[in-house]
């Protein structure tokens, strides 16, 4: 019988000696998958039509006997909730968010006594005596009213319990532990009504007392068998915590003393190749994964995958697992719990949920929408293919919305999907019709989705995890209606998501099997892939959600962090018992979320390591390339040339000219391509957009003087209209932004700050003698240049700030809001100017007064900057400073050579046979 699967040998049992009584006969295996497998185990073996015998799970078992149906965990948790409201006094009832806190902890434990039919009472009046002996040393008048609570929350525990207990009997229901214990109490009573039937119970290794006692009971009645699948290898090793229950079991039962103890097999010490493959983190495990199946696709002349499965050690693999997956799988079964939380729906409710509550809490009257939480839920990918919002997100991009009114939001989307109303809907009148908003939003989502597409499919079973449990949140709330506000709505949603599971269910006998490592019990495969394989992730680690201290646990004989690994340890074990290829796959790095040290059933593979066991290992880090980045070089084609030639008759503008000096790339993506930037909510004020309010102020103020000179008369009148003139460029330029908080309002006083500075400036000018007059303000000029070295003429043409002649000297002013130095519009050699970034702001106000120049008519021209932050300075001209003595005005050798280097860079810039280099900064 060597490496025959254990199934297969159960359906020869059944068939040898159970074939007259198949009707009556009941096989009860540790879960319900392993059913289908069982029944095609049984199709193998049979040659004509026979009826099958009843297959069942021990937890459905379990509940046959005690005639109690099972609560759900959110049920469970409420049902909890009105019996601790029954009991407890008003001015002590806590929250249901704060209860649930503490009474999924208190639920296990409940849950924990009865399946090892502990006494209740007993159990939790010692944790009660625990505590009052840790708090022994306290005085009488030093115990504070937080400390006597705290007290009486464990002297209320066996009053808790049995409250709960008696009240869901009243309803025929139960939690896992409440039915076994009822179930063992009524055992008798099953027995007798059940005499003419045969169980078998098959692939067990770890039960609890209940368990035992029942399975024991059938025994001795002669009325059950029960076939282990323990391999000798674990099974005569005293430390080998695989063998730890069976062990036991051998031990401890009475039936053992007289009747043979079956099945010890030794399969574990065949032939195995077993690889163990170590790579950096969760990514890296689901590519290997996804690389190994496709190789036992192309091994595998047919490509069958029917006896390969992959065992997840960590649930959060699946995602990353299924992408990485060959095309060439085809058929795949995912048979496993997927946690709620981290699922595409789930973290749209709760983008949903966010964005309600803050507006509820913000104003409930006015509903006013964050736009941030607005973009989460129109960008998230269930809605943006859908919602047909693209428009309403440009438009609030575009107008800088921060806060929407709900009926601006309304307003702005001119037609609205029904998706969109449903998301968008105000939550104003309590939290059934919230749920029920959301219930119809999932079905609209799940509508919207195709059955076709594979992963679409996979979404669709996530949306509808999603829609049982805010159904089921419908049907509670309808009976607790006292909990009834929207912030206790969340919190409770937050509770119960956590104990909601995806389930995926596929056709089990056909293709590559995915499950996890519970979903693994009782079934054999050839080649196995187990990932994860992490300290914490497989076995899962010591953490105990416990109220039940360590010790307590060993003298009553609950299961311990010990008894959890050896389960996990006889499930590893299992897996690779029967298999011939087997890879483990684990996270070479040791920091991190998904991190942990190697499991230590990879280093007891190693040390205990069989003859006839093959055993690798092996890290596979991703290829680094030998330089990190290479820069681009984009050639000049044709078109490239066109677009070119179409700039150079539009006109280049100085700081088109400077974005190529600083890098060729950014000059092809803005100028040729014509990308611009992503259009983002300018939640606080850019550098930028101050410095165009500034910018715009200025020109405001000062368009009244244009061709005039200015007088003291003219500075106080501008004084007069900053704080108007400011806020108005303000709206215009940030529209429909938030001014008046934070640090918007911080740059609002800083923008009338500036202009106010520049007055005060220029009014000093005025008073010590200077005569401005103004000849332009915000003006485009444009010049042609033409030289034998370009292929055609180039027109540069910009926007200068402002021009004024001052004392008889044309200066032409280009403001900047940051600051700016004296050296930076210092030139000191022609050579390398176009070489150099720093040179950027020489280029452009040599450009200003080149294109200017013809308009001067002689007068002498001084161009250069005025620095926002360095206004102390004043205005700071360009400067040819080749020996001591500097010339800030601008004559023509000056232009002369500004010219000459202009038309370096633009042959370079025209050259088709230069490509485009980035410049790797």
């Amino acid at each position: 019988m060597i490496n025959t699967s254990f199934l297969d040998k159960i359906a020869t049992v059944i068939l040898e000696n159970y074939s007259n009584t198949l009707s009556n006969t009941i096989v009860v295996l540790p879960n319900k998958r392993a059913k289908i497998f069982l029944i095609e185990a049984l199709k193998n073996q049979v040659t004509k039509n026979i009826l099958s015998p009843e297959i069942i799970s021990i937890e459905d078992f379990v509940q046959n006997i005690a005639g109690i149906r099972t609560v759900d965990p959110i049920e469970l948790l409420f049902e909890f909730y009105e019996v601790y409201l029954s009991i407890t006094d008003k001015g002590n009832q806590q929250t249901f968010e704060l209860f649930a806190n503490w009474a999924k902890t208190l639920l296990q434990d409940f849950n924990e006594i009865d399946r090892y039919l502990l006494d209740p009472a007993h159990v939790l009046s010692y944790l009660k005596d625990i505590e009052d002996i840790k708090k022994w040393g306290i005085e009488v008048e030093n115990k504070t009213t937080l400390l006597e609570k705290y007290i009486d929350f464990w002297k209320l525990l066996p009053n808790y319990y049995q409250s709960l207990y008696t009240h869901l009997l009243n309803k025929g229901i139960g939690y896992q532990g409440l039915i076994y214990r009822e179930a063992v109490n009524n055992l008798n009573h099953f027995t007798d009504s059940v005499q003419d039937k045969k169980f078998i119970f098959a692939g067990f290794n770890a039960l609890n007392a209940a368990e035992e006692k029942i399975i024991q009971h059938l025994i001795a009645a002669d009325q059950a068998k029960i076939y282990w699948d323990v391999d000798q290898t674990f099974l005569n090793d005293p430390y080998h915590d695989a063998g730890l229950f069976v062990r036991r079991f051998k031990e401890n039962w009475k039936h053992y003393k007289l009747h043979p103890f079956e099945w010890i097999v030794d399969d574990f010490s065949e032939s195995k190749n077993i690889q163990v493959i170590g790579t950096p983190k969760t990514i890296g495990q689901a590519k290997i994964a996804g690389s190994l199946i496709e190789h036992v696709i192309q091994e595998n002349p047919e490509g069958k995958l029917d006896k390969v499965a992959v065992v997840l050690g960590d649930e959060n693999l699946l995602v990353p697992l299924l992408y990485s997956l060959p095309s060439s799988v085809g058929a795949l079964n995912i048979t496993m719990g997927y946690s709620s939380k981290n699922n595409p729906a789930q973290i749209l409710i709760a983008k949903l949920f966010k964005m309600h509550t803050n507006a509820l809490s913000r104003n409930a009257k006015s509903y006013v929408l964050y736009y941030k939480d607005v973009l989460d839920i129109l960008t998230h990918p269930l809605v943006e293919p859908y919602a047909k919002t693209s428009k309403l997100v440009h438009v609030i991009n575009q107008n800088n919305y921060t806060f929407i009114p709900h009926h601006k939001l309304i307003e702005l989307n001119l037609i609205p999907t029904e998706l969109f109303l449903l998301l968008f809907q105000k939550w104003e009148k309590g939290s059934i019709p919230v749920l029920e908003t959301i219930s119809k939003l999932l079905q609209t989502i799940k509508e919207n989705l195709s059955n076709d597409n594979e992963e679409e499919k996979i979404t669709k079973a996530f949306v509808f995890a999603i829609f049982k449990v805010i159904n089921k949140l419908i049907n509670y709330y309808s009976k607790h209606e006292h909990i009834d506000k929207i912030e206790t709505l969340y919190a409770i949603y937050k509770q119960v998501i956590d104990l909601a599971e995806v389930s995926f269910e596929g056709e089990p006998l056909n293709g590559l099997q995915i499950m996890g490592v519970l979903e693994s019990r009782v079934l054999d495969f050839d080649t196995i892939i187990v990932t994860s394989m992490n300290e914490g992730k497989f076995p899962a680690g010591k953490s105990q959600n416990s109220f039940i201290p360590y010790d307590v646990k060993r003298e009553l004989g609950l299961p311990t962090f010990k008894e959890k690994d050896a389960i996990y340890t006889y499930h590893f074990y299992h897996l690779l018992q029967r298999a011939k290829n087997i890879y483990l796959l684990y996270n070479t790095e040791s920091e991190g979320l998904d991190a942990g040290e190697k499991s230590r059933f990879i280093t007891q593979l190693e040390v205990e390591k069989q003859a006839s066991h093959n055993l690798t290992h092996e890290i596979f880090n991703a290829v680094l390339p030998e330089t990190a980045y290479q820069a681009m070089v984009i050639p000049k084609s044709e078109s490239v040339m066109v677009r070119l030639k179409e700039i150079a008759g539009k006109g280049f503008s100085p700081s088109a000219l400077t974005s190529y000096i600083r890098n060729p790339i950014q000059f092809y993506f803005q100028k040729i391509l014509r990308i611009s930037e992503v259009e983002e909510v300018e939640e606080n004020i850019a550098l930028n957009t101050l410095g165009t309010i500034i910018h715009e102020t200025l020109r405001v103020l000062y368009e009244p003087f244009i061709g005039k000179f200015i007088s003291e008369s003219s500075i106080q009148d501008c004084f007069k209209q900053i704080d108007q003139e400011v806020l108005k460029q303000f709206k215009l330029v940030y529209k429909e932004g938030e001014i008046k908080k934070g640090r918007n309002l911080l740059a609002f006083e800083v923008a009338k700050r500036n202009v106010s500075n520049f007055l005060k400036v220029e009014l000093e000018s005025i008073r010590s003698g200077d005569a401005i007059k103004i000849l332009a303000l915000e003006k485009t000029f444009e010049r042609q240049l033409q030289h034998p070295s370009l292929p055609f003429p180039v027109l540069i043409r910009g926007n200068v700030d402002r021009i004024e002649e001052r004392n008889g000297i044309i200066r032409i002013i280009d403001y900047k809001t940051g600051k700016v130095e004296k050296a930076s519009v210092t030139l000191k050699s022609w050579n390398g100017l176009t070489e150099d970034i720093k040179s950027d702001k020489i280029i452009q106000v040599l450009a200003y007064a080149y294109m200017y120049e013809l308009e001067a008519k002689g007068k002498p021209i001084e161009a250069g900057i005025i620095s926002f932050k360095n206004l102390k300075a004043g205005f700071l001209p360009f400067n040819f400073k080749e020996d001591k003595e500097g010339n800030t005005v601008i004559d023509e050798t000056i232009l002369s050579n500004y010219l000459e280097q202009m038309v370096l860079l633009l042959r370079e810039i025209l050259d088709d046979t230069i490509p485009f280099e980035e410049k790797l900064i």
